[in-house]
């Protein structure tokens, strides 16, 4: 992978509610469009047929494209730190971890605005936003998506403003137990 190209990467398991079947089909799109501009990395394990895909897509794409099929921690975390956007196409997120430990490491995330992805990452587009968010996983949205983070790429200032920012947000517990205390004293 060429290390002056923009890097993406998805890490989770791959299976239907993590959007890996819409991997594949994703990465080769976005590769046809912005060949030039981005490389992809995908960690994880799951379904075979999932897997299959992405063993085949390395074949033909090596040059912007490369898998780690199976689960590496310290590979993971090599892999926040060296990426600049996170890929998180889930239809089923309760919580979502991945996002918070991409937003620590600098790594912004592209996320489907379901469950916790949509409670912890806010549109750059909007005031004080800092991640990219689409609805409805689709091959066509994560596309764009993506193309939005190929912008926002471009755009140097607004990158490094970006990462500055989203590497001081607090996601502790002493932030979230705050803002419990201050709700259950509002109702009194």
């Amino acid at each position: 992978l060429d290390p002056e190209k923009m890097l993406i990467v998805f890490i989770g398991r791959l299976i239907t509610d993590k959007g890996a079947d819409l991997l594949a089909e994703s990465i080769r799109q976005v590769l046809e469009e912005h060949e030039d501009e981005v490389n992809f990395f995908v960690l994880g394990s799951g379904e075979n047929k999932f897997e299959d895909e992405l063993r085949s897509l390395a074949l033909t794409s090596s040059e912007n494209f490369n898998s780690y099929i199976g689960y590496n921690e310290r590979l993971a975390h090599l892999i926040y730190g060296g990426a600049d956007f996170l890929l998180m196409p889930s239809r089923v997120e309760p919580c979502g971890l991945n996002q918070l430990y991409a937003l620590r490491y600098g790594t912004i995330p592209i996320v489907s605005g379901t469950g916790g992805l949509k409670d912890t990452v806010t549109d750059f587009a909007t005031p004080g936003g800092f991640g990219i968010r689409f609805e409805n996983p689709s091959v066509v949205n994560i596309v764009d998506a993506v193309g939005r983070a190929v912008d926002l790429f471009d755009d140097e200032v607004k990158l490094s403003e970006i990462r500055q920012q989203i590497m001081e947000i607090d996601h502790s517990w002493e932030h979230a137990v705050k803002e419990y205390l201050d709700l259950y004293k509002s109702i009194k």
